[in-house]
């Protein structure tokens, strides 16, 4: 009998998408040089709205999601890899385009895929996860733009999220004065252990305003949420901050005046993560086993099975999980 792996499988029912969980035979696996035991998943925003059909992320079907896996290296045609070495892959489309990490076996190119750093087991890649590596991304990007930990407060916003919960803080941990923008209340206590000094309610930033300019408040913002937020961001960062831009959950589009960039220098950074080049990933992922502790991650983290997986997807969208979710998906180490 032809072996089979466990996934987690969209399909179209009726124009809507349904998930189901299946024993599929591996040459179901899309072509790659290297397949992989997979260990270690986790819920993203991506993977929420694909597995609930609110975006328009996976365009053909039937499909396995899960833009992040971490595991054992089963079987590699490409030299770099060999059977039983640690592996992670974020990005690169996978859980897009391309079968991913939410099933037992994925195959992909070798290309995509990084040696697991050392000092990081499976479960605490995942934790970190695309969220993780955004963050990172986001924090290096404001230091090379000279941010320095006594210019002043720096604003996260959606901070309670994946990405959110991580800048905080990595943020507090080189020093820096962090305000928690976030729509829950309740825990504000959380963010205050991960090192936010402040919270600030999100209806303050979610407000649409009319002025081209507000009273200087941020030296620097990593803003997860987009939209009417991020324009409010713009108009009260201070002469020469720099703000960084990842993450759409409060809209796509933002309006906003020249006046930020033209009257007061602000520079504001696209971040993304899904094509980042290899050196600048090896770099992001040795900044984070340096500076993220394994106390703050489990602090952050909570543990679902596959089949959990589909059951939350729906509570991630509507903003009622904090910090990040890793699926256990075989359990390696």
């Amino acid at each position: 009998m032809a072996e089979t792996f466990e996934a987690l499988v969209l399909d179209r029912v009726d124009g809507r998408t349904v998930w189901r969980l299946e024993r599929l035979p591996v040459d179901r696996l899309p072509p790659g040089d290297v397949l992989v035991d997979v260990d270690w998943s986790c819920l993203n925003y991506k993977d929420a709205l694909a597995i609930t059909g609110a975006g328009k992320i996976v365009r053909e079907f039937p499909f396995v999601p899960g833009i992040d896996f971490a595991g054992r290296v089963r079987e590699s045609a490409d030299p770099r890899f060999r059977p039983g070495d640690r592996v992670v892959l974020t990005g690169w489309g996978v859980g897009e385009r391309h079968w991913g990490g939410l099933a037992e076996l994925a195959r992909v190119p070798g290309d995509w895929l990084l040696p697991l750093p050392e000092g990081l087991t499976t479960r605490q890649a995942m934790a970190i996860g695309t969220a993780g590596f955004t963050a990172m991304l986001a924090v290096l990007e404001l230091a090379e733009q000279g941010l320095s930990a006594d210019a002043g407060d720096v604003l996260v916003s959606g901070a309670a999220g994946g990405v959110g919960s991580l800048a905080v803080a990595l943020l507090a941990g080189r020093g820096h004065r962090v305000v928690a923008s976030t729509g829950r209340p309740e825990l504000a206590d959380w963010l205050r252990e991960l090192g936010a000094s402040e919270i600030l309610k999100r209806e303050v930033l979610a407000e649409p305003s009319k002025a081209p300019l507000e009273s200087q408040r941020w030296a620097g913002a990593v803003d997860t949420v987009g939209g009417t937020t991020l324009a409010n961001i713009l108009k009260a960062t201070r002469y020469r901050g720099v703000v960084t831009a990842c993450g759409l959950a409060g809209g796509a589009e933002f309006t906003c005046t020249v006046y930020p960039f033209i009257l007061r220098g602000v520079r504001l950074i696209g971040i993304d993560s899904v094509y980042c080049p290899r050196e600048r990933r090896e770099r992001v992922w040795r900044a984070l086993v340096r500076e993220l502790s394994p106390a703050v991650l489990e602090r952050v983290t909570s543990e679902i099975s596959l089949k959990e997986a589909g059951e939350r997807a729906a509570d991630f969208l509507s903003g009622r999980v904090r910090g990040r979710l890793v699926v256990r998906v075989q359990g390696g180490s």
